[in-house]
């Protein structure tokens, strides 16, 4: 794990990473399939295309419903913003030019099976965080560690999921 920031405004980023014993086209299928990330995230309820998307494309949206114990529930449409079968899969929540997170997996080939990351940053476009910060201002840097490290534990998760679908 790996995290940098302490100010949102900082646009703080966490990265996590495991390996993978299956082909990058395999783990490709996995990542890539926003409808199968509910399955692998305590946070995510539903994810499905929009727009008439059918799949992973650059400049495809979808649309995500999320709860949290202190946030609540929330929608976000979030697009696609790198899509390389085998090696990237990226997207901006909300705006792409300003997007309130942006999230990505990479992989690598290697020694017949894939290095998996997962790297997220925080900002610069505000976020359900931000109205915590607005609230508290003094808290700010506790707040977005605390919110990093949740990240940590839950893309920690969602790379332990990824690994048991793509290696059965």
């Amino acid at each position: 794990m790996e995290w940098t920031g302490a100010r949102y405004a900082d646009q703080p980023t966490v990265e996590v990473a495991t390996w993978v014993d299956a082909p990058p086209g395999r783990v490709w299928e996995v990542v890539s399939d926003v409808t199968l990330m509910p399955e692998m995230s305590a946070e995510l309820l539903s994810a499905r295309w929009a727009d008439g998307a059918t799949g992973p494309a650059v400049g495809a949206r979808f649309v995500g419903r999320s709860r949290h114990e202190r946030f609540g529930e929330w929608e976000t449409t979030s697009t696609v913003v790198a899509c390389e079968p085998g090696r990237e899969f990226a997207w901006a929540v909300g705006e792409p030019a300003a997007p309130s997170a942006l999230w990505r997996f990479g992989l690598r080939p290697g020694d017949g099976g894939t290095a998996l990351s997962q790297w997220m940053r925080m900002g610069p476009g505000r976020s359900g965080l931000s109205f915590a910060i607005d609230a508290m201002p003094d808290k700010e840097q506790k707040i977005v560690f605390v919110r990093l490290r949740e990240f940590e534990r839950a893309m920690t998760a969602t790379l332990e999921h990824v690994k048991r679908r793509a290696e059965a």
